[in-house]
């Protein structure tokens, strides 16, 4: 398959209607119907709407398509299969649907990139070759990267000139097919202790370090919201190094609306700022079934009404 335009004009025809009112869009207030496209690039993944697309994966993007949303992101589409991968990657283009982030590389148990070990790093180099050949078959521009945990031993000012060094060589490899690699930082106290990556302003600084337009930022909210807060500052800070953005509520990691972050507000400013494209949704439902697959794409109506 070869690669198609990823920003082609317009978006598909979209054609389900609403399933019942959500407690959670009930008490956001009335959204449009769930047949129109969502205004930002919301980007689901495989799993989330089983109860009412069955498993199949083609089937589930008609269903996520139906529902109004326009994007797909799938971690692990590098463990597919190439015809699995190709077949996806033709849904999408028929879908109109753009293909999100899948994940290039993310060893958290060892410093592939805060080292200067050689045998760990031919290990990443043949990821990232593998990533821009599935990256032509699904038509993808964005691929994750974590650049693993923090080296023992190693003052940080070093471990941060390895992982310069080591993110350009990442370049070379992932320019020539033109797929750009958003670094990912997580949070270190409730999900990964021990991460070389944390925050958005190191990622900053180590993207304006780096200097090369394939490596840019993933700003996931939700580890931002754990691990500093000040979420609109931070985003507008560092906009210019921002490529993509994940989501997902805090606490318990579901949908927009079950927790402390005011989605509707960040959502609306950064689509006034121009940001046109996806927000990954890397979270879990927090209702069960069909009741839980309606009452989430209900929330995001719901925060997606600015």
């Amino acid at each position: 398959m070869k690669r198609r335009d990823l920003l082609r004009a317009g978006l598909a025809a979209t054609a389900a209607a609403a399933g019942s009112a959500s407690a959670f869009a009930a008490q956001e207030g009335s959204a449009k119907s769930s047949s129109s496209p969502f205004k930002l690039k919301y980007a689901p993944h495989f799993g989330m709407f089983k109860n009412h697309a069955g498993n199949d994966p083609v089937d589930q993007l008609k269903f996520m398509a139906d529902e109004g949303f326009t994007a797909l992101e799938d971690n692990g589409m590098a463990g597919r299969s190439p015809a699995d991968q190709e077949r996806i990657g033709q849904a999408l283009e028929d879908l109109g649907m753009t293909m999100g982030v899948f994940v290039a590389h993310a060893n958290l148990g060892k410093p592939t990139f805060a080292s200067d070990d050689a045998e760990l790093w031919k290990g990443v180099e043949q990821q990232l070759r593998n990533s821009v050949e599935v990256a032509e078959r699904v038509n993808a521009k964005w691929c994750t990267l974590v650049p693993g945990s923090l080296a023992r031993r190693a003052p940080m000012e070093y471990q941060t000139a390895r992982v310069v060094d080591n993110l350009r060589r990442a370049a070379d490899i992932l320019e020539p097919g033109g797929l750009i690699a958003v670094l990912e930082p997580l949070n270190p106290f409730t999900d990964h202790p021990g991460c070389f990556l944390t925050g958005i302003p190191q990622a900053y600084m180590i993207c304006r370090a780096v200097n090369r337009p394939s490596i840019k930022i993933l700003d996931d909210l939700y580890h931002q919201q754990i691990t500093e807060g000040n979420l609109i500052p931070n985003i507008d800070k560092a906009w210019d190094e921002i490529a993509y953005f994940q989501v997902g509520d805090n606490p318990g990691r579901k949908e927009p609306t079950t927790g402390e972050i005011n989605y509707r507000n960040v959502f609306r400013h950064i689509a006034r700022k121009g940001f046109g494209g996806i927000v990954g949704m890397e979270h879990g439902n927090s209702l069960p079934g069909k009741e839980g697959e309606r009452a989430l794409i209900n929330a995001y109506r719901s925060v997606d009404d600015f």
